[in-house]
């Protein structure tokens, strides 16, 4: 896996020239309307009949390591219906952030969707580049279970205690989307799979504030309605980082 500029997540260098040829297309505003829909509701709900024995393994530390590699073939422009998996539950992840601030995860039901979920993840953009040239990252994000007259959804928990690799990072917290996060999901909308920047604004985020973003198709398992993970998937065989995202409420 090749790396084009120093704010990029790793990604194949064709796919490379590809991406950033469409973001710097749309580099004078990020202020275009927005197109996405709103996803269907059933990404959104719990869907707790899966096999049992995922169960016992969500609720403690995740020890599993799954086959889920970063794509590298070119990205721009695949359909998103060639890829969709046979159960429902394929998703589209999206990690995002500028080089010196906190990276954000947005899963939508397609790129043409809203978001249904944000969460702003208690790591550095950067850090999470360093983490993943190293092959494998798992995020666990986790909270209390509430009392039963208090209990929310899973997705619906504002705050995550977070962990990467095993290491506690801090807090991750759960928001409504922000103009920022769906122009930038608007400018994405016809990338499938990929990674590379989007430039910034250098009023007021710098000469550095060009925006890293890593986006791939994510396997959805749904351990209970306290437990569900996401896993990186990719449709060939290369090597590239892995890297899953548990939820987990103890």
């Amino acid at each position: 896996m090749g790396e084009s500029s120093g704010s990029t997540f790793s990604y194949n260098e064709s796919e490379s020239s590809t991406t950033s040829s469409e973001s710097h297309s749309h580099s004078t505003s990020r202020l275009q309307p927005i197109s996405l829909v709103q996803p269907s509701q059933k990404n959104q709900k719990d869907k707790p009949k899966v096999l049992r024995v995922f169960q016992s393994v969500f609720r403690a530390f995740p020890i599993i390591n799954p086959k889920c590699k970063f794509p590298t073939c070119p990205a721009v422009g695949v359909s998103t219906e060639t890829h969709k998996s046979s159960t429902g539950n394929r998703v589209t992840g999206t990690l995002f952030g500028f080089h010196k601030g906190k990276v954000s995860l947005a899963l939508q039901e397609n790129p043409k969707c809203l978001p249904w979920l944000v969460i702003e993840l208690a790591l550095q953009t950067n850090v999470l580049q360093k983490e993943l040239s190293a092959g494998m990252v798992r995020i666990v994000l986790e909270c209390e279970k509430q009392t039963e007259k208090e209990k929310i959804k899973l997705f619906d928990e504002p705050l995550w205690t977070m962990y990467c690799n095993g290491k506690k990072t801090g807090y991750g917290v759960k928001r409504e989307a922000t103009e920022d996060d769906l122009s930038i999901m608007e400018l994405l909308k016809a990338v499938s799979m990929g990674a590379g920047v989007l430039p910034g604004n250098t009023e007021t985020e710098g000469p550095d504030g060009e925006l890293a973003y890593m986006r791939a198709f994510f396997e959805r398992v749904v351990g209970s309605k306290d437990s569900q993970t996401f896993y990186m998937v990719s449709p060939d065989a290369k090597n590239g980082p892995e890297l899953s995202i548990f939820l987990v409420r103890i």
